[in-house]
């Protein structure tokens, strides 16, 4: 069974997956990257550019969920070196501050408290953030043009493809495909019909939003809802 709530960390998600049975649903592109930990390990989520379909046993998971473009910075990796793959922590740092972390959530009432507490020593050990990439997924977000957005922020293309790769990992036209895909998602479950859907998340049409559903999670947008 998934659960989530606000991290204290400023954008962040805590959430918890009980074993889950075969067939569960895959994760889908969000933008984001995570800090897991499942059965003593700890790992990192990359940043997705099409759905993850769990693989191995069923096992229990936690996780801190990092809001787009924050977790290079306080996992000390670009993004794009972790697009679309599952990473074993101790292939990123050196073992003795991965066992100080490990130890931390152990020691913790629970495995997600614990993922918490570390983020929250990671974000008060970083430089203060970049602001760029929460400005570039506000503007995204809202709807407002690729092309437009790298004027407002004063970016030539190829500089902005190229800090958006670090940030995100990839570039900015398919954060907005992502973050338009999750606008999407959360009209439709709420019950928009799918034609409202596409017009008020950014698409062309019904059958431009069909497509980009299908392509970036491999399931048509009912099959998602159901």
């Amino acid at each position: 069974m998934y659960a989530e709530r606000p991290s204290r960390l400023t954008g962040a998600v805590v959430w918890t997956n009980s074993p889950s049975p075969p067939g569960a649903r895959p994760v889908l592109p969000d933008g984001c990257m995570d800090l897991l930990w499942s059965e003593g390990r700890l790992l990192v989520a990359g940043p997705d550019t099409r759905a993850y379909a769990p693989e191995g046993p069923a096992a229990s998971w936690a996780g801190v969920r990092f809001h787009p473009g924050t977790a290079p910075a306080l996992l000390g990796v670009p993004a794009h070196e972790l697009r679309d793959h599952r990473v074993e922590l101790a292939d990123l740092w050196p073992t003795t501050k991965v066992r100080r972390l490990r130890d931390r959530i152990v020691s913790a009432p629970d495995p997600a408290t614990g993922l918490e507490v570390a983020a929250l020593h990671l974000a008060a050990e970083a430089a203060p953030p970049d602001p760029l990439p929460a400005r570039l997924v506000a503007a995204l977000d809202a709807g407002r043009p690729v092309a437009a957005v790298a004027d407002e922020l004063g970016l030539g293309a190829r500089q902005l493809h190229r800090r958006s790769l670090t940030a995100f990992g990839y570039g900015a036209k398919t954060l907005a495909r992502v973050l338009r895909l999750q606008r999407a998602l959360d009209l439709a479950r709420d019950g928009t019909p799918f034609a409202a859907t596409a017009a008020l998340a950014g698409y062309a049409d019904q059958a431009h939003l069909a497509r980009d559903v299908r392509q970036l999670t491999g399931m048509t947008l009912t099959e998602l809802l159901t």
